[in-house]
């Protein structure tokens, strides 16, 4: 595909701003009626206008699955302080169809309230509906169940793919219409996929997602999203839709590759990296605050837009957070809880010195609020608690789950299950001699017991790993509990399905015969705590009482890798090797009096937990 020619482009842009429908407009709570019709956003020339206005957007990425929603309009406000006209969002897919047919779009699922919030605060809201997401979110957004069958094509034009999306589109996209600027309600614009060209050039699928977007109502403007290499861009656009990148640093270069790709049309960085992610056991990631808005500075001199990602740090709530693979080195990486990305506004709603810096600049070429900014959100004061019984996870298995008898083990994915972990139970006959225990096709750990007694440990980070396994008896009963980090979200082996996906070897000998139960862990009341303290894989359980629900930060000093509830809510998975040494816990979670904290800790427990003032992410 060569550059796009002026009038096929333009033409296009243009079209997609026409009004399709009634016009919508926001009411305090709710959508309602307007009888006037809007031409949304549209391109002329190289600038964008709204309503036929001229509209720059300077935006930012927030993601309402990873914020509580009590907590949404205080962050969107924050925004708006920051002097950001627009909120960027992805949808997560997974996070509304955890399971196959079971749609949720109530609670924090609840996106048409998360848009007609940002509305109330004055923001306008592009959405990045994928099907893919990337986003450092569990297999990029896709629902676990399409790994029930490991070989499925994903992110191309494969029929049994390309049904399942437009199912989903065709759920999503109806709740989204309504919303349109085109109708007078907040969406001005759509991405198509998402960052395509950094993984395939398969124009069909994106065409296709484009025309099953337009045929669900969505008459706004479409972009196309990517890095700034020619060969992204080439692989990831369409000639019909604008192309945008994806960024950070000086956008001089950056800018350029576009124009050389887009001669035509406004320019616009959708994703300007003002931080960065974390991986377990490696550096917590930070920017200079004054380089950083002298670059968002380069940009608006520049007439273009911007959109911050991410403007809101966030939280990976119970087991959402996902990997990368490193394939120069041949790791997995599985990223930490908390997404706080160093952004301008903290995971805690901390004003950062980023946001203070980038609202300086924005204020140079744009209008930003006149009002008092917001201040930061109550904390907790510190304390610190004693777990005051336990359980052993392997002596709860049947008040957890329920077995499946398969002759060898399976994925968790083909049982149904989308998140959590797995256990994996035979039997090795005996008396024989003492041989090396392998797992082939492990994701990602595998606590080995022989027994009930704990032999070690196997790290799919270490291929060749074994454990040795004694058989002096009749017979061994062998347990293997695999412990799960995030499905990979970004490259070719996004197909990550979690558990065992081949055979497990003693000595050379594959075993069969086994009994496998799912733990998703989403019921926790059948536990049968006893008082005392329990070792090895145990749910641990404490009691915590404060006076007034704020924000607060939960800490294990002390203990190895786990997770952790509070009051039945899942907060997520702290590990020692850090960064993150402590995880948010935001004010709706906590109760006035009594609050039940639960960890279940895979190796070894500390002494107490603490509940901290400050967030600590290493």
């Amino acid at each position: 595909m060569g550059s796009v020619n002026r009038r096929g482009f333009l033409g296009s842009i243009a079209l997609g701003g026409l009004a399709l429908g009634s016009g919508m407009v926001l009411g305090a709570n709710r959508v309602v009626a307007q009888a006037q019709q809007s031409s949304g956003l549209t391109v002329r020339g190289d600038e964008f206008l709204l309503d036929g206005e001229p509209f720059r957007i300077i935006a930012g990425e927030m993601h309402y699955f990873r914020t509580h929603p009590d907590h949404w309009r205080d962050r969107l406000a924050r925004m708006r302080a920051l002097g950001l006209n627009t909120v960027d969002t992805y949808v997560a897919w997974n996070f509304h169809e955890p399971r196959r047919g079971a749609v949720d779009f109530s609670g924090w699922r609840d996106l048409v309230r998360f848009v007609e919030t940002a509305a109330e605060v004055g923001l306008k809201v592009t959405v990045r509906p994928g099907p893919y997401i990337c986003a450092e979110w569990d297999f990029g957004g896709l629902p676990a169940w399409l790994l029930a069958d490991p070989d499925l094509p994903l992110r191309c034009d494969e029929p049994a793919y390309r049904d399942l999306v437009d199912e989903w589109f065709g759920v999503l996209l109806p709740r989204l219409a309504p919303l349109q600027a085109t109708r007078g309600g907040p969406v001005i614009a759509f991405q198509v996929e998402n960052e395509y060209g950094s993984y395939g050039n398969d124009q069909v699928h994106l065409d296709h997602l484009r025309k099953t977007m337009r045929g669900n109502g969505i008459d706004s403007l479409l972009f196309c999203s990517n890095g700034p290499s020619e060969w992204m861009l080439r692989g990831g656009n369409l000639p019909d839709v604008l192309a945008t990148v994806n960024f950070d640093g000086d956008p001089t270069e950056p800018f350029a590759a576009l124009r050389r790709y887009q001669p035509e049309g406004p320019l616009w960085c959708t994703e300007f990296w003002d931080g960065w992610f974390d991986h377990w056991g490696e550096p917590h990631h930070t920017t200079d605050p004054v380089k950083t808005a002298a670059d968002v500075e380069k940009i608006l001199a520049t007439k273009a837009s911007v959109s911050l990602y991410m403007a809101v740090g966030s939280t990976n709530f119970g087991w959402w957070a996902g990997a990368n693979f490193d394939e120069e080195n041949g790791t997995y990486q599985p990223t930490v809880t908390s997404y706080d990305y160093d952004a301008p506004i903290g995971e805690a709603g901390e004003l950062t010195t980023k946001f203070h810096r980038i609202r300086e600049v924005i204020a140079r070429h744009e209008q930003v609020p006149d009002e008092p900014l917001p201040e930061l959100p109550p904390r907790l004061p510190a304390q610190r608690v004693q777990p005051n019984a336990a359980v052993g996870l392997l002596d709860s298995l049947d008040s957890l789950s329920k077995p499946v008898r398969r002759s060898a083990p399976v994925h968790m994915e083909a049982l149904g299950q989308p998140y959590g972990l797995i256990h994996y139970r035979t039997r090795v006959q005996g008396p024989r001699e003492t041989a090396a225990l392998r797992v082939r096709g492990l994701a990602d750990r595998a606590l080995v017991f022989a027994d009930g007694e704990l032999l070690g440990t196997l790290d799919r980070n270490d291929p060749k790993g074994s454990v040795e396994v004694p058989v002096p008896r009749e017979s061994v009963q062998l347990d293997l509990l695999v412990d799960t980090g995030g499905r990979i979200n970004y490259g070719h082996r996004l197909n990550d399905p979690k558990g065992i996906t081949d055979r497990v070897l003693h000595g050379s000998q594959a075993l069969f015969g086994w009994e496998i139960r799912p733990l998703p862990l989403d019921d926790l009341s059948g536990l049968r705590f006893r008082p005392g303290t329990a070792s090895g894989p145990a749910f641990h359980r404490a009691v915590l009482r404060i006076d007034e629900p704020a924000d607060g930060f939960l800490a294990l000093p002390g203990w190895e890798k786990g997770v952790v509830w509070l009051n039945g809510f899942l907060l997520g998975r702290y590990w020692s090797i850090g960064p993150q040494r402590a995880l948010y816990a935001p004010s709706p979670l906590w109760m006035a009096g009594e609050n039940e904290l639960i960890v279940l800790e895979l190796h070894q427990p500390g002494g107490s937990i603490e509940l901290r003032s400050e967030p600590d992410l290493g």
